[in-house]
């Protein structure tokens, strides 16, 4: 319960009402200091012919010391959710194009009614929670499941084609998104931009970046800064009226020193007379 509570509090803080919105970047690793340091990457690629298999997505996640993701319950889905809005809002340019998670089907592809029965999450996850779109898994030779997101298509029987799970041919090529395990009392800031290269992967890299305690602390500090500016300003106004008045009283010497030279000369005029 206390896990189901986490991550609907990390999807409200993702982008909540009149809060500040995290912003979700293609291959960035976004963790949730405050929630046991969870940690997801959406790995999205606007060139199509850099996308890859279910098992090249299952391979990069790994790489990185993570899984292809498996979601445990609907609060955790719902946090995907909110992560792929904020990474899709408008203008950023990213349109349609499903994401491959961790479930999957072993087996030769002839199985009776009890098909869907047989998936499973590929990091071992007994979790039994299951978003399927209407009239989905339709099985055969779909054994891997991807995250329908295409915004742009007209919907169908079940509604939009966002974010419920179809079953598709694991050699199909799509994104991907990859989950990490809890980041449990880092021992220090880590930020450590690297290359995660697919296979057959010539035209795009995708940067991962390491997100420990200083990016979280950076949504502390940016409220604050109108706060900021008002001090600055503040400041500047009273060092301007003080400068001000500093050049008025410089201003006084040179009408004093010629009011006494005028004294000096009066008086010699009245000793020649």
């Amino acid at each position: 319960m206390r896990r189901v509570v986490s991550l609907l509090l990390g999807a409200a803080l993702l982008c909540g009402h009149g809060a500040f919105c995290r912003r979700v970047v293609s291959g960035q690793k976004l963790c949730f200091a405050d929630f046991k340091h969870l940690c997801y990457k959406m790995a999205y690629f606007h060139d199509l012919s850099s996308r890859v298999s279910f098992q090249e997505a299952r391979l990069a996640c790994e790489s990185e010391a993570g899984v292809l993701l498996s979601l445990e319950n609907e609060a955790e889905q719902k946090l995907i959710e909110s992560m792929l809005q904020n990474l899709t809002k408008p203008g950023t340019g990213i349109s349609d194009g499903d994401f491959w998670i961790g479930l999957w089907r072993n087996g030769d592809g002839h199985t009776s009614g009890a098909c869907p029965d047989l998936y499973q999450w590929s990091d071992g996850s007994s979790s039994q929670y299951r978003n399927w779109y209407t009239d989905e898994p339709s099985c055969g030779s779909e054994k891997c499941v991807v995250m329908y997101h295409q915004p742009t298509a007209n919907p169908g029987l079940g509604g939009p084609y966002l974010y419920q799970w179809n079953d598709d041919r694991c050699n199909m090529k799509h994104n991907y998104i990859c989950k990490y395990e809890p980041e449990i009392n880092p021992t220090a800031p880590v930020e450590k931009p690297y290359l995660t290269n697919q296979p057959g992967d010539t035209h795009q890299n995708v940067v991962v970046t390491e997100a420990g305690i200083i990016p979280n602390l950076i949504y502390v500090v940016i409220p604050t800064i109108p706060l900021l500016l008002l001090i600055l300003v503040a400041f500047g106004t009273c060092c301007f009226q003080m400068l001000h008045k500093s050049k008025g009283r410089t201003k006084t010497s040179p009408n004093q020193s010629t009011l006494w030279i005028s004294k000096s000369t009066r008086k010699e005029s009245g000793m020649e007379v």
